[in-house]
């Protein structure tokens, strides 16, 4: 099974495991989990990540079309989660495995307490030889039914318990060069070492009716885990051994995004990946300039103009006099307030005003 040791995380998406009446497909459970039972038996530890408990709950509550509204959504995810989770607890049981239901919101990567509660906890259910089944806690979920979808989830959870592979499974062999239902000569991009703007629009938008994600959140996924030191596999949920090729490295197993050698923080990470912006700050030349290359706050002074209706906390790309984003952060001040004061030097900023717009610690620069 080649080497040996591995922390593993799998995830499987919504439409690798229903079938296309919304139902469970348990033959797709039961394979994953034989799977996952076949790298814990040869010494890897494994971290899974499944989508599925809004499938499972439709047919349960007898909805013919899925609901559009978030709080039926998160209604019927309730429902549909514990009869998702007894089928990974009957299947693993089966291989001797005890299952462990972890839900995770996007506090959890954003609070620094949460974050190392959540860490100890998957540790600790490693430790005692547990199987962690992780899902978005979409029941109680604030702001969105989802996270964005359970691949950046999957990316996150890798960054979390510092996996050395993440295995994305999907319906398709991974990131093709084109789309195969009108190209005949669509082959698979068998390795990527860093995702640019030409892949991620080669990757298009989002996947089938009962999934949340498509390759672009797949890629999108990859590229944080690229960035936490992780290598990411995308590959076909359906492919015999997917998981053990995955992690022997087999050839053509599916598209590999290698790792960068520096590591973001899980925090930084969030900010640069897991947060839509909210609008746009931009900046002039010398502001660019010192972001890019001292590693420094900005100040109002460097502050040209102001795109967008934002908050005090919310997300923001910041951009050069180009008009090109080369940075993003949580900004200090809402868009109002900013615009008040944009352009002043710091001895000139009313009292008691904050100093920085972007504080460095939350602020990233961008690929």
């Amino acid at each position: 099974m080649g080497e040996r040791g591995q922390i593993v995380v799998a995830k499987i998406g919504s439409s690798s495991i229903t079938a296309a009446d919304g139902t469970i497909d348990e033959t797709a459970i039961a394979k994953f989990c034989r799977e996952v039972a076949d790298l814990r038996a040869v010494g890897h530890q494994v971290v899974m990540v499944t989508s599925g408990a809004i499938a499972a709950g439709l047919p349960a509550m007898a909805f013919d079309v899925r609901p559009r509204d978030a709080v039926t959504l998160q209604a019927v995810s309730a429902v549909g989660q514990s009869r998702l989770m007894a089928v990974y607890d009957r299947e693993l049981a089966g291989h001797g495995f005890i299952a462990g239901q972890v839900l995770l919101a996007p506090l959890d990567f954003m609070v620094r307490e949460q974050y190392l509660h959540a860490r100890s906890t998957l540790g600790r259910l490693l430790d005692l030889g547990v199987v962690p089944v992780v899902n978005e806690n979409d029941a109680i979920a604030d702001d969105e039914i989802r996270f964005g979808d359970n691949d950046r989830l999957a990316a996150l959870v890798a960054h979390l318990i510092r996996a050395d592979l993440l295995v994305l499974l999907t319906d398709a062999p991974g990131l093709l060069t084109a789309d195969p239902r009108f190209d005949s000569n669509a082959s698979l991009i068998e390795e990527i070492l860093e995702v640019d703007h030409s892949l991620e629009a080669l990757a298009g938008g989002a996947g089938s009716d009962r999934g949340s994600g498509g390759m672009a959140s797949k890629l999108a996924a990859a590229k944080i885990a690229a960035w936490s030191g992780v290598r990411a596999v995308i590959a076909q949920a359906s492919r015999q051994d997917v998981l053990a090729h995955a992690v022997d490295r087999t050839a053509g197993v599916g598209t590999v995004v290698q790792p960068r050698k520096q590591r973001l923080p899980a925090r930084k990470l969030w900010i640069a990946f897991a947060v839509g912006a909210a609008g746009t700050i931009v900046v002039d030349e010398g502001a660019r300039r010192a972001l890019l290359e001292r590693n420094v706050s900005l100040l109002p002074a460097g502050v040209v103009d102001v795109k967008g209706g934002f908050e005090v906390d919310a997300a923001v790309e910041i951009a050069g006099p180009d008009g090109r984003a080369f940075a993003k952060g949580l900004t200090r001040f809402g868009a109002a307030g900013l615009r008040a004061i944009q352009g002043t030097r710091t001895d000139d900023l009313p009292e008691g005003s904050p100093h920085e717009v972007v504080h460095r610690d939350d602020l990233v620069v961008l690929p």
